[in-house]
Order: C-alpha cells, then structure tokens, then sequence
C-alpha cells in the first residue's frame, strides 16, 4: 500500500527493496540463482531466435529481451540475469568479443543504476543512455558509421525496448503485488 507521499506506481524506499535472498552464510538461495539463469536464458533466446535476431545486432537495433532491463528496478537479483543473458545472445553476434565484454558490461552497469532510480518512469532510463554511449563506442567503428548516428539508433531502439515495451511491464508487475512475491 502507497504511503500519503508515495503513488502507487511509485517503488517502495530501498530498504523494502527485494534482495538476493541469502542464507546464513552469505550464499545465494538456490531459487534465486534458478531465476538468475531462467531470466539469462529468457533473454538469449529472444534475442538469437528468429524472428527476433533480425533486429538484435548492428547498429540499428531493438532488442526484444530488453523490455526485461527494467526488472533490477523490483528485482536486484535480475542484473545478473540480464549480464549473462547478454554474454549468451552476443555469442552470435558480428560484433562478438567487443559485444560479449562491453556489450555485457553496459547491461550489468545499467542494471546497478536501474535498482537505484528514484522511481519507475526512470527506471527503463539507465539502460537507453548506458547502451546508447557504450554500444555506439565500438559498433560506429566496427560497422563504419559516425558515431552520433549510430549513439541515435541505438537510443531510439532502446527507447522502444526499454520505454514503449518494457516500462508497461515494470508497471503491471507493481499493479500485481502477488506476482512480485513469487518472483522475489
């Protein structure tokens, strides 16, 4: 339930935020990293499978699975998810080994930014300016293109990804309380 300065699609303060449920050892549950891997699995798959590999790679890009890079903002577990989904998808990208690092490394940097946003219209933002400066820095080169058109690519088909298809999915999630606690 919101608090009288707290909307309702507004997140709850970070000390109600979910964590990666440990056990007395400081060792993740096992639940958690099932999650993890399900979540990195969801990820490759939709961006390597048809019809969804198509738009995945190159300069202009939508990336289907990123609707999921506003799930760190509910679940802080999920960067990690997201970080190996990354790792996995960029196997087949043209871009292969500056994917696979960078590429990874700007989803797993996003994902620390996106459990701190202040509130959920925010939260899909980390991974469009985070993508769209790290990205744009080896796929200009790479594909021979300027740089600022490539960063406008990338920035747009992230907007879409990030804004248009996976802000109203953070958005349901927070309408749905109990289908946060199974998740947690």
């Amino acid at each position: 339930m919101a608090g009288p300065n707290q909307s309702k699609e507004q997140a709850p303060d970070n000390q109600n935020r979910f964590r990666i449920e440990k056990r007395g050892n400081g060792r993740p549950v096992p639940g958690t990293l099932t999650r993890i891997a399900f979540l990195g699995g969801v990820y490759a798959v939709l961006t390597v499978l048809p019809p969804f590999s198509g738009f995945g790679y190159g300069p202009v890009q939508v990336r289907v699975a990123e609707i999921f890079t506003v799930l760190p903002f509910l679940f802080p577990w999920a960067k990690w998810g997201l970080y190996i989904g990354c790792i996995l998808a960029n196997l087949a990208s043209p871009f292969f080994i500056w994917d696979i690092t960078l590429g990874a490394v700007a989803s797993l940097i996003s994902g620390f930014i996106t459990e701190r946003m202040p509130n959920p219209y925010l939260a899909p933002l980390p991974p469009v300016i985070v993508n769209a400066f790290i990205v744009s820095s080896y796929v200009a080169p790479l594909s021979g293109l300027g740089y600022w058109p490539v960063f406008g690519y990338i920035f747009l088909g992230q907007a879409v990804s990030c804004y248009v298809l996976g802000l109203p999915v953070l958005l349901f999630l927070l309408r749905n309380r109990g289908l946060i606690d199974r998740l947690r």
